[in-house]
């Protein structure tokens, strides 16, 4: 029995010390880390640091990170650094943004930022750089220079059309910026609020004496509704005047009139002219009728001498009379009928 118990004591004995030994590598092996972040004033348990690395999550990062939010004055625990890192964010930005914010006096809490920074993912912007847009406003050229084009084009009520290039002043809205429009939507807002102005202008010489008022009437159509964006002024950079398109649409017009009035005199000549054929056509058949009619006369007086209704002295009469009538005709210099 003494055996047995020795040997268990023994046993229990290895055990704990292959306990302590673990505990004390992997005390060594925090302890870098666990002293830095005491050191800062920013304490992590052992047990902390080992969770960490069980769940693949980079210790130095995480600790390194909580240190600096802690001496901006965040007081950040590791257990949303590590959520937010095992979501697939990037920490560092959103520890960057708060502290810009906070020294900025902005408002932003740590679940606005770490939605924004999930939102930017992928993209060329991180949340960091919402958030100097936010601090420090940006300029936007509108028309951008991506969408090929130099100037926005506008034609007032009296048919002249303006050429203007703008620049837009904005600023991020964080509370907008999820789920927010982007910059494209503002830049087509603000182009179609600029040609809205000077629709809206009796002449092009009002616009080019008060450019402010297309800024006023763009800024009064909030265009920033719905935007991740706060617009905070439109500045017209320049106005050139375009084409008169009142006067080449009145030009227009006036050529497709005349191409619809020569159309329908060519329907009215082509009408004509048929009716033309049309009456020839009849003549020439009326002629034929006569002709067919006269072709019957010899053969009427055929039969009328078979008949004895005519002799040949009524025959001879109507000759000369036929003839006399003839020479007068030539006499007074009408056409001589035809001789049946």
């Amino acid at each position: 029995m003494n055996s047995i118990a020795s040997l268990l004591g023994v046993l229990i004995a290895g055990v704990l010390v292959v306990f302590a030994l673990i505990g004390i590598t992997l005390f060594l092996y925090f302890l870098n880390v666990w002293i830095r972040a005491l050191a800062a004033r920013a304490p992590v348990s052992i047990v902390s640091l080992i969770g960490m690395k069980l769940r693949r999550v980079p210790v130095g990062l995480i600790v390194d990170n909580r240190i600096t939010a802690v001496k901006a004055g965040i007081d950040l625990t590791t257990d949303p650094l590590e959520a937010h890192y095992l979501a697939g964010g990037n920490v560092e930005q959103v520890v960057l943004a708060l502290i810009a914010t906070k020294k900025a006096g902005i408002t932003l809490n740590w679940d606005r930022a770490c939605a924004i920074d999930l939102a930017t993912k992928g993209t060329s912007k991180t949340v960091l750089d919402a958030v100097k847009a936010s601090i420090n406003p940006r300029i936007i050229d509108c028309p951008s220079t991506s969408s090929g084009r130099s100037t926005i084009d506008g034609v007032a009520k009296d048919g002249i059309q303006l050429k203007v290039k703008a620049r837009v002043t904005v600023r991020t809205n964080l509370d907008r910026f999820v789920g927010g429009a982007t910059e494209e939507t503002v830049i087509a807002r603000v182009g179609e609020g600029i040609v809205a102005a000077i629709g809206s202008a009796d002449s092009y010489k009002h616009v080019l004496e008060n450019p402010e008022r297309i800024s006023k009437t763009s800024l009064e159509k909030g265009l920033d509704a719905g935007t991740a964006f706060e617009i905070l002024s439109i500045d017209i950079a320049d106005v050139d005047v375009g084409e008169n398109i009142g006067a080449r649409l009145k030009l227009d017009q006036a050529e497709a009139n005349k191409r619809m009035a020569q159309a329908d005199a060519e329907v009215r000549r082509a009408a004509a002219v048929a009716l033309e054929a049309e009456m020839k056509a009849r003549t020439q058949e009326m002629q034929a009728k006569v002709v067919e009619s006269e072709a019957q006369v010899p053969l009427a007086m055929a039969e009328a001498f078979r008949q004895g209704n005519l002799g040949v002295m009524d025959y001879y009469r109507m000759r000369n009379i036929q003839s006399d009538t003839s020479m007068r005709q030539t006499i007074a210099g009408e056409e001589k009928p035809k001789q049946n």
